[in-house]
């Protein structure tokens, strides 16, 4: 009944055509759930009409024509055997006969329905008057024990062990069951010796008070023989010729929850009128009205006879399934009234009209599922003749149909069906909570008589009654519904029909959302949350295809994604070329295995737009804090110098709003989500302390298939007063605590004399820089611009007269002193990988310049006071290249010395790295002024030179990885 007001919820809310149950559940719950559940009910309707067919022939072969059994048993044991057997044979010929009514058309079967309704109410009749009779005549139906056991009265005629015969005592047959000859001195079971014969009523009627002793359970084991407590019984000892005397023994093991699961497909057909809602004309109106109605009748009728029969049956009668103790006789069919037939009739038409019904049923269900198309593979069933009969999905069932037919055993076929049915139910109560929970606009069902707590308490029932009715069938039926529901998730089309699902997704997501926005996360569960700009040609193509492979390879699906491209326009003008690309990315998001979100941005300039992105993308608190690009390859030879700048500003955007940087140099050659690398290593200089971005990095990657053999090694570089064997032990101790296993390498950096190679770098470098300026400034501007350079030329000079070694100190020291503004300005490390660094400070903070620390991988504490008071130009070279300062344009010995680092680190990582499958380096930070923009550009160049795949790795100002747990 709760099912039953769920169902007529749901029904109530707009149109229900073809499909019953499952369109409610599918509209409700969403594709996956509707399909899954939708075809375990299916099956559990195919099955319920394997039930009906056996019950058919059951009662042909047992009460309406036994002697048209094909097999017959010669032995007791065998007797169940040959009765499936003759319901195999039979059962299959009933189904085809079934399946060409169905074939040939609904409209016969509805005329058959009113037929079998009639024999039904008859025989339903015809149980209330044999009660009312059996209050005032109970019929003579005796049943035969010996001591208290019942006995199998099949082959004697007589409850007597002698009788006399022309005034002599002889044995009867039922004697020689018991007996070794029909001697009256004959051997003979010794239960059969110490215990009489008796004889009593197995209907003693109404008012004979046995209901009293049948409201008491009475279950067995298998093979336990029917006893009557009440009756007086000489005990003996138990013999193994026992299960061959004629007693009447339990076929099964009786316990409550098999009874639940062999009654339950009686209250199955709630769903009757809604799998034919396609055939309703007006199914709103009718499958609430229709469903209650037949719950409340059909509750009435077993309540009552299950009542009745207790008051008017014995209970050793009640527990003889076969009526063996009766000579097969149909014990219901003896209390009805005016005679037997009209029960056996009765009996013979209902399961043959549910048999129809299921038949009917099922086929237009599979069609629905089918003409749906989230299925790949059914899509066949939904084809059927021209007047829309079902015609390939009836062929399916039929021969599922069979499947069920050949098990034979109705004990058996029922806790399977029972499975799918209350599977069905739950998630009809399921999809009625949800939707009245949610309470989405569209949820206005005429029916008002609901309420979610009714829904949720039949959806317990429903889980309660499927585990304790058979739980290991009840694990197959969620095994199976669970398959079906990752293959539509897998394979199935995509559909969006406003369902519950996703409205409840949308309501956790806000929720979760709201949550994050609390507080950022903690550094053990901080994890790059990566926004992956993307480039696309002129057809709105992905340039780069492999930086998703990547993105994919270093989330493993995990944390959030978004993949960006910003397109140069108006969105008025560039909408269609927005979406084009828009849909591109995803197919490409899809090839790659990226799971995440996809966003193109159309802005007036490209720099603007990437801006904003930075800014602005992600919601609440999931946001992105890592920002993956590529390297622009072509900088050298584009006429536009807005792609290099563009890059810059990039990195000064990632900069200011603290997000870390990801750049992948000769991206197109980083491998596929296919490839498996062999052994190799994954390379790791750490120049500076980035928060340990550099040592996350290789650990994320080497959970992906792709990366999963390669050995890390983490490579640090050595000053000449640096103490090499004490840092490798700090660096190894520091990695243990950080749980990473890797090979660590020092490699000493001497500072030697520069080279000519150096100088001419330099001097292509400079006289390439002087030459863009060139072409971008007018006359007036180049004459400003040769001022303001000879202004700042000759204030150098004067700072350097003053301070000889103010740029060594600098760059050497931990903590500086303060001096002017304008000095600090230009001095100032741009160590931005230092949660305190000036980059965060110095350009808000103009007026005074604060201390500021510069940690490098291999300091340590005691190491800093030392070093505070020395000063010596042997250290500056690895330290200067990633402390750009604002001098670049000027033509001295500040832009050679750092030319010269930059090629000697990179002779030293191409000398250790050139074979790695990857090399990690920190990415030194840009000038704050423009003007030396492409001199930075070139010394990234040099310093990358030789190497195939590099990740440039800019931190994000925060700790992401901890050593504590």
């Amino acid at each position: 009944m709760l099912t039953a007001i769920s169902m007529s919820a749901i029904a109530t809310n707009g149109v229900v055509p073809a499909g019953g149950s499952y369109y409610m559940i599918s509209r409700s719950l969403g594709p996956e759930f509707g399909g899954a559940v939708g075809l375990c009910f299916y099956l559990g309707t195919t099955f319920a009409g394997s039930m009906y067919i056996l019950g058919t022939i059951e009662i042909l072969l047992t009460y309406i024509v036994p002697k048209a059994a094909i097999f017959v048993a010669e032995r007791k044991e065998d007797q169940v055997d040959a009765l499936l057997n003759n319901m195999r044979v039979y059962g299959t010929c009933c189904l085809v006969l079934m399946s060409l009514v169905v074939f040939v058309g609904v409209k016969y079967v509805n005329k058959l329905a009113l037929v079998f309704l009639a024999c039904v109410i008859l025989s339903i009749l015809s149980i209330y008057a044999g009660v009312i009779k059996s209050a005032i005549e109970p019929p003579d139906f005796p049943v035969c024990f010996l001591g208290n056991r019942t006995l199998h009265n099949q082959k004697f005629d007589k409850c007597l062990k002698t009788q006399e015969v022309d005034n002599l005592t002889v044995t009867t047959q039922l004697w020689g069951l018991f007996c070794e000859s029909a001697d009256l001195n004959a051997t003979c079971n010794n239960y059969f010796s110490n215990n009489n014969v008796t004889e009593m009523q197995g209907i003693p009627g109404l008012l004979s008070g046995v209901i009293s002793e049948n409201m008491w359970s009475a279950y067995a084991p298998l093979d336990m023989i029917v006893e009557d407590k009440k009756l007086q019984s000489v005990p003996s000892a138990e013999s193994p010729q026992d299960i061959y005397m004629p007693y009447v023994v339990n076929d099964i093991t009786t316990f409550f929850t098999l009874l639940v699961g062999i009654y339950f497909p009686s209250v199955t057909g709630i769903m009757a009128g809604s799998n034919r809602s396609g055939d309703l004309r007006d199914a709103q109106k009718s499958i609430p009205i229709g469903t209650i109605l037949a719950i409340a009748t059909t509750s009435f009728i077993y309540v009552t006879c299950v009542v009745l029969f207790g008051a008017c049956i014995e209970g050793v009668l009640l527990r003889d399934k076969f009526g063996d103790s009766v000579k097969g006789n149909l014990v219901i069919g003896t209390l009805s009234w005016p005679s037997p037939w009209v029960i056996v009739i009765g009996s013979f038409f209902s399961c043959c009209g549910a048999g129809l019904q299921s038949l009917t049923g099922a086929p237009r269900l599979l069609q629905a599922i089918a003409r749906d198309g989230i299925v790949p593979f059914l899509q066949v069933f939904g084809h059927g003749k021209a007047n829309g009969e079902p015609t390939w999905a009836l062929l399916l069932t039929g021969g599922i149909c069979e499947i069920g037919i050949l098990i034979a055993s109705l004990d058996s076929v029922a806790p399977i069906l029972s499975m799918f049915f209350l599977m069905c139910y739950l998630f009809v109560n399921l999809a009625c909570a949800v939707q009245t929970l949610l309470r989405t606009p569209n949820w206005r069902p005429r029916f008002k008589y609901y309420h979610w707590t009714l829904s949720f308490l039949g959806m317990s029932l429903c889980l309660a009654i499927m585990f304790i009715s058979s739980w290991y069938y009840a694990i197959v039926a969620m095994v199976i519904a669970g398959c079906i529901y990752k293959y539509i998730e897998y394979r199935g089309a995509e559909k969006e029909w406003g369902d519950g699902i996703r409205g409840l997704s949308l309501n956790a997501a806000r929720y979760a959302l709201i949550r994050l926005e609390d507080a950022p996360p903690h550094t053990k569960n901080w994890r790059p949350q990566v926004l992956v700009l993307l480039n696309l040609d002129s057809d709105q193509n992905v340039k780069h295809p492999r930086l998703l492979s990547l993105t994919t390879q270093l989330k493993a699906g995990k944390g959030l994604t978004i993949v960006a491209n910003v397109m140069e326009g108006t969105y008025l003008t560039k909408d269609a070329e927005a979406k084009r690309g828009e849909q591109n990315i995803k197919v490409c998001m899809s090839a790659e295995r990226t799971k995440g979100f996809c966003h193109v941005v159309v802005s007036s300039n490209l720099r603007d737009g990437v801006s904003h992105l930075i800014q602005s993308a992600g919601l609440g608190g999931m946001k992105h804090n890592t920002v993956l690009m590529a390297w622009p390859g072509t900088w050298k030879q584009a006429n536009d110098p807005q792609s290099w700048k563009n890059f810059i500003e990039t990195i000064r955007e990632t900069t200011a709003t603290h997000h870390a940087l990801l750049v992948a140099k000769n991206v197109d050659s980083f491998p596929t989500n296919q490839e498996r690398l062999g052994e190799g290593t994954i390379d790791v200089w750490w120049v500076v302390h980035d928060g340990g971005m550099l040592m996350l990095l290789p650990f994320l990657l080497r959970q992906h298939k792709v990366w999963r053999k390669c050995k890390m090694r983490i490579f640090t570089v050595a000053q000449m007063d640096d103490n090499s064997i004490q840092m490798k032990k700090d660096l190894q101790m520091f990695l243990y605590h950080l749980r990473l296993d890797a090979e660590v390498e020092v490699v000493e950096m001497h500072d030697n004399d520069i080279s000519a190679f150096t100088y001419e770098k330099t001097l292509v470098m400079e006289q390439r820089s002087q030459m863009l300026k060139q072409m971008q400034l007018s006359r007036t501007e180049r004459e400003r611009e040769i001022q303001s350079i000879t202004d700042e030329s000759r204030s150098s000079i004067r700072r350097k007269q003053q301070q000889p070694t103010a740029e060594q100190s600098c760059s050497l020291s931990h903590s500086r002193h303060s001096s002017t503004a304008d000095d600090n300005q230009e001095d100032e490390a741009q160590l931005i990988h230092d949660r305190n660094t000036a980059s965060h400070t110095a350009i808000n903070d103009k007026a005074e310049a604060t201390p500021e620390h510069v940690h490098m991988t291999w300091t340590k504490d005691k190491l800093f006071t030392e070093r505070r008071h020395r000063e010596f130009n042997a250290n500056v070279a690895v330290r200067d290249l990633f402390n750009m300062k604002p001098e670049w344009e000027s033509l001295n010995q500040s832009n050679v010395r750092r030319m010269h680092t930059a090629v000697k680190l990179n002779e030293i990582v191409v000398n250790k790295s050139q074979g790695a499958h990857l090399v990690l380096l920190n990415m030194p930070g840009p000038p704050k002024n423009c003007g030396g923009d492409e001199n930075y550009m070139e010394f990234l160049e040099v310093l990358l030179e030789g190497l195939n795949r590099v990740l440039l790795v800019r931190g994000g100002g925060r700790e992401v990885i901890t050593i504590y747990s």
